[in-house]
This record gives C-alpha cells, sequence and structure tokens, in this order.
C-alpha cells in the first residue's frame, strides 16, 4: 500500500499542538534531548484515542503496550515559547504498533524532529508477551480506515 501524502499506509494520523515551556529547556536554552520522546508520547496519546483504543481502553480490554524500540532524529532545536504540532502517523498495527512522529514548528512550517516507536502487546492477564495485536485493536484501526476484514 503506497503512502498517502506522508500520512503512512492506512492514512492513519494524528496532530496536536503544544506550546514550548520553558522547564523543558537545557542549559543552552533548547529543549533538552530528552523531553521530544514526551512530545512523541502525547502525539501517540492523542492517535491512539483517535483509533479509540487510548491507554484506559488498553487497560479495560487486558492488554499493555510497552515500546520496545524507539528513534529520534533532531533537525532543529526547539526553544522558548515555540508553537509546534506534533505528528503521529500509524505506520504498522498487525503484529506490532509501529509510529512515525513529526514536530513542526507551526509559524515557519519547519520540521525540527522526526522519530518513531515500536510497541508490542503484552497480555497483562496472561502476563504473556503477544506476536500478533489483540484482535480489538486491529478491528477499530481497520474500522477506521474501512478495510475489508478477511
Amino acid at each position: 500500500m503506497r503512502e498517502k501524502q506522508g500520512n503512512g499506509p492506512y492514512n492513519i494520523f494524528a496532530e496536536t499542538g503544544i506550546n514550548i515551556e520553558f522547564y523543558d529547556l537545557d542549559p543552552m536554552k533548547i529543549v533538552w534531548h530528552g523531553n521530544y520522546i514526551k512530545y512523541f508520547e502525547t502525539g501517540r496519546r492523542v492517535l491512539l484515542e483517535k483509533i479509540k483504543f487510548g491507554f484506559k481502553d488498553m487497560e479495560e480490554a487486558g492488554f499493555a503496550f510497552p515500546i520496545i524500540e524507539l528513534s529520534a532524529k533532531y533537525i532543529e532545536p526547539l526553544r522558548f515559547n515555540d508553537k509546534v504540532i506534533i505528528k503521529a502517523i500509524l505506520m504498522e498495527y498487525e503484529n506490532r504498533l509501529k509510529i512515525k512522529y513529526e514536530i513542526r514548528n507551526d509559524e515557519t512550517g519547519i520540521i525540527t524532529t522526526k522519530g518513531m516507536s515500536t510497541q508490542m502487546a503484552i497480555n497483562m492477564i496472561k502476563n504473556e508477551s503477544c506476536f500478533v495485536c489483540p484482535k480489538i485493536l486491529i478491528d477499530k484501526v481497520e474500522a477506521l480506515f474501512g478495510r475489508e476484514k478477511q
């Protein structure tokens, strides 16, 4: 399946805006590198809520999705009071959750940071790793993009 205008193979993405706060800065007066992961988390939360499988839904279904891999590429620094848009794009969902991130300066439109996270399902009731995502998640994703179930 081809990616639609940079929105992933399923065209399922979510965006949210934040303002960069003073407490996120390092001594160089730019955002400390570890805080970008917090911004990715904000984007992931909004995306999962759009899919209707947010953290509370996961817990109620008996699953957790710990991160097993994470990457970030810092392109341009963010500074105090910058307004940014965090975009989270669903890249994979059947065997694992793979989400791509873009953080862009809302004023300039410049992408400042890119990233990717991979999460694996854990059945919390059985305390077992799942090598495919739970049916409840697959059904919610497929309902969102109208894919025929096989």
